[in-house]
């Protein structure tokens, strides 16, 4: 379906495999979790593409650079250790996009604001429903506790429940390989028979340690992507019934 606007900005866009939609965000909040992991920050935009690009960038560099077990030994007052762990030779590559993570995100999340003002002024159509080959995406109303229970239990169900299959699909994956590359699965196991000593020593921390910050992330957003996406929905409902029932040439059946 030709999704051309024959209005100026538009306030979502439905394929068969998400929803984009404008609404307005905090900036900071946007900086804080690119902060926390890069790519995060510009995924809660819906700019998937960078997103996706900076969280392959960071799994990639920090691994490289040992920025985790840097980050690990400091917490634990090890500096020395710390130093002797982190590679120089990539970890001057790490910084320039790290930052560059925090302050596009910061930037485009003010832009994306002022955007979404001036499209919800023009009251812009908005399209329910996509059908396609491969599946089908429709703006509904959702609870967003389900949302928030099912990326509770797995990163990435939750974007599956919203219907954010690509997002919802790349984040569950990721999860795994970290899951696997850690050692978490075992360790849980360890410490659910009360060898929390082997626990501890069968994780692997430069992997364990991005867990924390997908795990939250992704909690985060499915809330508040399932409010966001019922507010959409509202508005859609309300501007038809004032369209189609409040219209001077309506024929009343009475």
């Amino acid at each position: 379906m030709n999704q051309i606007p024959p209005f100026r900005r538009q306030r979502s866009y439905l394929s068969q495999f998400s929803t984009g939609q404008l609404h307005l965000k905090n900036p900071w909040i946007s900086a804080f979790f690119s902060f926390s992991y890069p790519g995060f920050g510009h995924i809660m935009q819906h700019r998937y593409a960078a997103g996706y690009i900076l969280i392959l960038w960071e799994t990639f560099i920090n691994d490289r650079a040992k920025v985790n077990l840097g980050i690990f030994y400091t917490l634990l007052g090890e500096f020395e250790k710390a130093k002797d762990v982190l590679d120089n030779r990539w970890l001057i590559l790490y910084l320039a996009i790290y930052m560059f993570g925090i302050w596009d995100s910061y930037r485009t999340t003010v832009d994306l604001n002022k955007q979404y003002i001036l499209a919800d002024r023009e009251d812009a159509q908005v399209l329910i429903m996509q059908m396609g080959t491969f599946d089908v995406n429709y703006l509904d109303k959702r609870k967003p506790s389900i949302a928030l229970i099912w990326s509770a239990l797995f990163p990435g169900l939750g974007h599956l429940y919203l219907h954010h299959v690509i997002t919802g699909f790349f984040i569950f994956v990721y999860a795994v390989a970290i899951c696997y590359l850690g050692h978490i699965p075992k360790a849980i196991n360890y410490s659910m028979v009360g060898e929390f000593t082997k626990a501890i020593n069968e994780l692997n921390m430069q992997w364990t340690l991005y867990f924390p910050s997908i795990y939250f992330f992704i909690i985060y957003d499915s809330y508040v992507l399932t409010i966001e996406h019922n507010k959409l929905f509202e508005k859609e409902m309300s501007k038809y019934l004032r369209k189609k029932y409040q219209s001077k040439d309506f024929l009343y059946p009475l």
